[in-house]
């Protein structure tokens, strides 16, 4: 009797195995025409999904850190990112120095070796070098379809795009540093002008805020600390588009204009006589002692700058003419094509770019962040400086990233610059070599 039962069992099991193979043998037949009807994945596709989201993932992520404190942040921002997220995903930071730029070099010998990591913090001007050997993942896909994709304003987005030179993203933005003007509020009520909101009403604000303090002749405060050595380039940038010229040509009518402004505040005193040679440190050097009214840096040097004037120096954006456009610094992240797990290095990516990295970082190095949910938070609503950046972002910009790039901005554009505010050549003429320069024409 024993034996018949357990007979049966085997019998009536084995049908329920037969028939489960006959439905599955079905469906998989018809998973074609199924997901296309309603998207509907198989059950061996969610079983596959479900596999890959319980699977405990490393990624290797590359960064730089300008200090030892910066290198702890992250290393408390990988460990709270591995701490909370739900995804079974472990960041493994690695930090190399920036080396004068020596990290990009490495990186990408590392990337093209086939050993590079997983996620790396970046450059905009590396993107050309490392698109064009297929290094990096193209987020257009991934951004599309993410949640938090209006956080970022749209004019980041572009610049990335830019950058690589296509209409594709393969760098996520991560947070910036934007060139406002610095002003003495003191000066400006002195001179009798008010903060500009035009670009006309700074040429005029610059005129006003030269003066003669003292009555002996002499140029006291100058109105703007114009930057003419390395570096310059940036803040000249704003006077050329404020007049509607831009970089791809910068013969037109408009940017000439624009250069000519540059050129008539030196020639009519309203900047130091030092300003064809005068770079960072003396711009600052210049604003600091009381010798120039306005100045433009970032957020970089607000600290010490209160620390000077406590109350007295504020700063505003560049005004808008014709066009506007004002220099952003960036540090960024990308995935690299290698990377065995693109999901996951994504979420990682966006954790740094709008999530709780975003904050940590951003809040603890001054810099400008990307996610318009934490610029909104009252830590930068409440800093003038940090106001006067995210005000900045719609139109901000880089230069364009070309071969030339480089030593255009070492030694073509100072010394054409110089030559023109000392009247060696004109407006026009200087423009022509810094086109011809750039572009190679």
């Amino acid at each position: 009797m024993m034996k018949k039962l357990i007979a049966l069992m085997f019998i009536l099991a084995l049908s329920v195995l037969l028939v489960a193979c006959v439905s599955n043998h079905n469906s998989t037949s018809n998973q074609d025409t199924d997901n296309s009807e309603d998207g509907t994945s198989t059950e061996t596709e969610q079983e596959e999904t479900q596999s890959d989201e319980e699977e405990e993932v490393e990624l290797t992520y590359w960064y730089w850190a300008d200090n030892s404190e910066y290198s702890n942040l992250m290393q408390d921002i990988i460990a709270e990112f591995n701490q909370t997220n739900d995804k079974g995903i472990t960041v493994i930071g690695e930090e190399y120095p920036w080396d004068g730029g020596g990290y990009s070099e490495t990186l990408f010998t590392a990337g093209v070796g086939g050993g590079g990591p997983d996620v790396a913090a970046f450059k905009l001007t590396s993107t050309p070098l490392f698109t064009a050997n297929d290094l990096l993942v193209n987020l257009d896909d991934y951004i599309n379809n993410w949640k938090d994709k209006a956080d970022i304003e749209e004019n980041l987005y572009d610049i990335m795009k830019s950058a690589s030179g296509t209409e594709n993203l393969y760098v996520m933005p991560w947070n910036t540093q934007i060139l406002y003007m610095y002003y003495r509020p003191s000066i400006f009520e002195k001179a009798g002008v008010d903060v500009p909101t035009t670009y006309e009403e700074l040429l005029t604000a610059i005129e006003k805020t030269t003066m003669d303090t003292d009555g002996d002749g002499n140029t006291d405060i100058y109105g703007f600390g114009m930057r003419g050595a390395t570096g310059g380039q940036e803040p000249w940038g704003s006077f050329i588009h404020a007049r509607g010229g831009d970089f791809k040509n910068m013969t037109s009518e408009e940017a000439i204009q624009g250069m000519q402004d540059f050129i008539d505040i030196y020639e009519n005193g309203y900047a130091p006589p030092s300003a064809t040679t005068d770079g960072f440190n003396e711009i600052i050097a210049n604003f600091k002692s009381g010798r120039t009214a306005m100045t433009v840096h970032h957020t970089g040097s607000s600290a010490e700058m209160v620390e000077t004037f406590g109350d007295d120096v504020s700063a505003f954006p560049f005004p808008e003419g014709v066009g506007q456009w004002t220099s952003m610094g960036d540090t960024n992240n990308v995935i690299f094509e290698s990377t065995e797990h693109k999901e996951a290095a994504f979420e990682w990516v966006s954790y740094l770019a709008t999530g709780k990295g975003q904050e940590d970082w951003t809040i603890a190095t001054g810099n400008v962040p990307v996610s318009t949910r934490v610029q909104e938070m009252d830590h930068f609503q409440n800093d003038k400086f940090m106001k006067a950046s995210i005000e900045g972002v719609p139109f901000a910009g880089i230069l364009p990233i070309k071969d030339t790039t480089t030593e255009w901005i070492s030694t073509v554009w100072p010394n054409t610059t110089a030559s023109a505010l000392l009247g060696d050549i004109t407006a026009e003429e200087a423009m022509q070599q810094l086109h011809e320069s750039l572009h190679e024409e």
